[in-house]
């Protein structure tokens, strides 16, 4: 027979063997020495329903369909860009054709007496040409163009040129411009953009409007046309009284305008480039003959039914 102390020391070594070999999977190794054999799909499944915590499934990958925009070399040679719409006035384009239509005789004085029409075509060289143009929108700004065409007419009997210009007194050349408006800051400003012209430029015309508004007595208006006509370069719009009062009018500009310079940059967001040379000659023309500043003509106006100034009249 066993003694008491020996018994017990045989029931704790029987508990320990026990619970070695109820150790679960992955707890070491079994008894023995022998390493733990790993268990198929459906017995880790089964194993795992037991555990508190199952394995996850590994869920499939989703892919992502992103859109971009196909480059030029992927875009077919006749493809057109993507256009940003932009604002533009209901029925400028009809509007436009009736204004064509209501100028097509080019009776308005503007078209026989404009700052095209002012200098002298035979004068040599170009450069004289030149002058002469801008001074005939110099002499042009608050004076109607018959009676900016009778100054010219005096100078350029004298022989217009910088040199000429030059020589002539300050009160001669107030008698020769006269009646035009405010001429004696006009005489003022003649002698000293000659002036200017002679020493910086050789007797002509600066061919930038950045060059030709730093001249004195010369506006953004007689700038661009200073291009257009003595350069032949499209600068911008050419603004003046008459296209500031039919463009708001029309409703040819997002927002009423203040002033030429502002209608100039609200005409310029919209209306197609290759319109703005005739822009100016032509609403200047329809200012002279029906749009008038006042008592406009509108009953007669092929634009009464469109022109949002008509129907608030």
């Amino acid at each position: 027979m066993c003694s008491p102390l020996e018994s017990g020391m045989n029931a704790l070594s029987m508990r320990m063997v026990t619970r070695s070999r109820s150790r679960g999977p992955g707890a070491g190794p079994r008894a023995g020495g022998e390493d733990p054999v790993p268990l198929g799909r459906r017995e880790a499944a089964a194993e795992g329903r037991k555990s508190h915590h199952p394995i996850k499934r590994q869920q499939k990958a989703q892919r992502l369909h992103v859109a971009y925009e196909s480059s030029d070399s992927e875009k077919g040679e006749g493809t057109e860009p993507l256009k940003v719409p932009i604002w533009e006035p209901q029925d400028w384009q009809q509007q436009l054709v009736n204004i064509r239509t209501m100028r097509s005789k080019k009776d308005a004085p503007v078209d026989q007496l404009g700052a095209e029409h002012c200098y002298d075509p035979c004068a040599p060289p170009k450069q004289v040409r030149r002058y002469q143009v801008l001074l005939s929108l110099m002499l042009s700004s608050q004076t109607k163009d018959q009676v900016t065409a009778g100054a010219m007419q005096r100078l350029r009997a004298r022989g217009l040129t910088v040199d000429s210009i030059l020589q002539t007194d300050d009160s001669t050349l107030g008698e020769l411009i006269y009646p035009v408006g405010f001429w004696r800051n006009k005489v003022k400003y003649i002698k000293q953009t000659s002036a200017i012209l002679q020493q910086r430029y050789g007797g002509d015309i600066p061919a930038s409007v950045a060059e030709l508004v730093a001249l004195p007595g010369v506006g953004p208006k007689m700038a661009h046309l200073a291009m257009a006509v003595g350069w032949g370069i499209v600068s911008g719009i050419a603004v003046d009284t008459h296209v500031h009062r039919i463009a708001n009018r029309l409703g040819w500009t997002k927002k009423a305008t203040k002033s030429p310079e502002e209608t100039r940059g609200a005409l310029e967001e919209w209306l197609p480039r290759e319109l703005w040379s005739e822009i100016n000659g032509l609403l200047v023309g329809f200012g002279q003959q029906t749009c008038l500043p006042l008592h406009p003509r509108c009953p007669t106006c092929l634009n009464y039914a469109l022109c949002p100034a008509a129907q608030g009249l």
